[in-house]
């Protein structure tokens, strides 16, 4: 569920769009400001990375349709707005006083102090909690009256570089009390999933299980490679002569060895190259890597190389490469 302080952020100005941004639009924006503000691309910069953080939240909440519809619903209520829990069972619906600590170390008021932190520089955004009831509830009850009740589950986020996320980990929580949890990081999880942990959450107030812990994953975007489904994309630059007489080329993977790929002579940009069994591995099956070709064009030619170039026009056939595009589009 949500969490206090999403009364006082306003995620869409943060991601610069409107509040009815279609999913595919809000992708593409964070995209860019990911890429624009990551840590790697700003080394040493506290202020990127601060906002990187900032967009990456924004995006975790915006991009997840249930999510979203609670943040719209709870800002529609005004920033004025406090809940607390309500009357139900521990597992129902309840409230945001009693949260974990806030982002970065600051505290939001109202909130006592929690809330979790992650080792090997993973940062850790617990949000608050769902599923509600307090000390004063009365659904469930003790055992004779209903059976004990289930302790309140909790929402946190955790934001992972994208190696890990395709790999698996395990990593380090530690709560701010000093208790560790260690978290295994199944192999493939992606932007926006959501990992439960049973049991790890608030402990039940009548001797029932203890609620669990939701954790949700957010990805940083890699420099090079772009998930797609199971798949891994890439674009790859290759000369003119590459291009056009053919070469065999050496492309990157995710686990660092390159492989080699053949170019086939008259390659034109945009053909994709792939690679069988070098993409993301998951229970559901495993993916290709995908390298798109880019010809390269030099952007400066000495007097020799212009002479060549020159040269090969005159020698190749006189056609306009646009005309079928042309005649396409005058006929619709």
């Amino acid at each position: 569920m949500a969490s206090q302080d999403w009364f006082d952020k306003d995620f869409y100005a943060i991601l610069g769009v409107s509040k009815d941004v279609t999913p595919a639009e809000l992708k593409k924006v964070y995209r860019k400001l990911a890429r624009k503000y990551h840590p790697d691309s700003n080394p040493g910069d506290a202020a990127a990375e601060a906002k990187f953080k900032e967009i990456s939240e924004a995006n975790s909440v915006l991009s997840d349709p249930e999510q979203r519809r609670e943040y719209d619903q709870i800002r529609a209520m005004g920033s004025g707005a406090r809940f607390t829990a309500g009357a139900g069972g521990q597992g129902g619906g309840g409230g945001f006083e009693d949260v974990f600590g806030g982002m970065f170390g600051q505290q939001p008021r109202g909130r006592r102090s929690g809330g979790f932190s992650s080792g090997g520089g993973f940062e850790d955004i617990f949000s608050g909690m769902f599923g509600g009831g307090g000390f004063g509830q009365t659904s469930g009850g003790f055992r004779g009256n209903g059976g004990p009740t289930k302790g309140r589950d909790v929402i946190a986020s955790t934001t992972l570089d994208f190696h890990t996320a395709i790999v698996g980990d395990t990593i380090s929580l530690t709560q701010s009390e000093g208790k560790p949890i260690k978290v295994r990081i199944p192999q493939g999880v992606h932007d926006g999933q959501k990992i439960r942990l049973r049991g790890r959450g608030e402990p039940s107030l009548d001797g029932g299980e203890a609620g669990d812990i939701v954790l949700t994953i957010a990805v940083r975007p890699h420099p090079v490679f772009e998930r797609d489904n199971l798949n891994l994309r890439l674009d790859v630059p290759v000369t003119f002569a590459e291009a056009a007489l053919g070469a065999t080329i050496e492309v990157p993977t995710l686990d660092g060895d390159p492989v080699r790929l053949r170019v086939a002579p008259g390659t034109p940009s945009g053909r994709v190259l792939r690679v069988k069994g070098r993409g993301v591995e998951t229970k559901d099956g495993k993916g290709d890597l995908l390298a798109t070709v880019q010809v390269a064009v030099p952007s400066h030619l000495s007097d020799k190389a212009r002479a060549a170039v020159e040269a090969l026009a005159e020698a190749l056939p006189d056609e306009n490469p646009r005309a079928d595009l042309i005649d396409r589009a005058r006929r619709n």
